[in-house]
């Protein structure tokens, strides 16, 4: 058997062979008044590795052609290497106003007022609240007495000649439901109790000014009686209400922070 490899016509390796011998490059073309057309394209350099008619890479080391600021060809009007921005400066156009990707807050926010009490009346005085607070005891506690007479859950004691009414679980039931369906019922619906009505001022959402919900009301009542309706009324009154001589910057009690409002004047 012979171990030469099989030949083509005329003893030629085949064309699909791959250790068919390729033809040596020819050499360099007809350079500029040689007959040629004086292009460094026209025929490939065997350096370059390219083929008739193709430009060879650019290295960088002669001039582009006229057209060409790239290795890639004429750049895009503008100047970058995509074209020119988009109008606004930034990489994909103007930023919104406010300098974050959707304008004010540079986490994408929003913009918005710092101050909650922005367009809101100003706060009301503290010691006007303290009145209309007791003008709300005043009035609530006649109610409060009343009803404990009437289902006799006042306390007597006696001691000799002198006799002191004191006051019993039922009175004091009867005095926390009272004051906070009060507070709760005035409050939900205009942001005014009585007292707070006679001297011109009312509860306000801290958030939005807006008159507050049920819900905030309740708690706000619930902060304020419960302590004052079975124990330490007075120490509570002065601490819960007492607060806002002395918070800032909202002037806000104890009951306020709970439900986050504040009192602010209306006239």
């Amino acid at each position: 058997m012979s171990s030469e490899p099989p030949t083509g016509s005329g003893g030629q390796p085949p064309e699909d062979d791959p250790l068919r011998k390729r033809p040596p490059s020819p050499g360099p073309g007809p350079g500029p008044g040689e007959g040629g057309t004086g292009s460094p394209y026209d025929t490939p350099r065997p350096q370059d590795g390219g083929a008739a008619g193709q430009p060879p890479p650019y290295d960088g080391s002669a001039p582009p052609p006229p057209g060409d600021d790239g290795p890639y060809g004429a750049r895009p009007p503008g100047g970058g290497p995509y074209g020119a921005p988009p109008p606004g400066g930034g990489p994909y156009g103007a930023q919104p106003p406010g300098g974050g990707p959707r304008g004010g807050d540079p986490y994408g926010g929003g913009s918005y007022p710092t101050d909650p009490l922005a367009g809101m009346p100003p706060l009301a005085d503290s010691g006007r609240r303290t009145l209309a607070r007791i003008i709300d005891m005043i009035l609530v506690g006649i109610v409060v007495w009343l009803l404990s007479w009437a289902f006799n859950v006042q306390e007597y004691q006696v001691d000799g000649d002198d006799v002191s009414v004191g006051k019993s679980f039922g009175q004091s039931v009867i005095a926390a439901v009272l004051y906070i369906g009060y507070d709760t019922y005035m409050t939900t619906k205009t942001g005014q109790t009585l007292g707070k009505k006679w001297l011109g001022m009312r509860v306000a959402n801290l958030d939005n000014g807006a008159t507050p919900s049920v819900q905030t009301s309740l708690i706000r009542a619930l902060v304020l009686w419960i302590p004052f309706a079975f124990c330490c009324a007075c120490v509570w009154t002065i601490i819960a209400g007492g607060w806002s001589f002395f918070d800032r910057p909202y002037k806000q009690g104890l009951h306020d922070k709970a439900a986050k409002t504040v009192v602010v004047g209306t006239r």
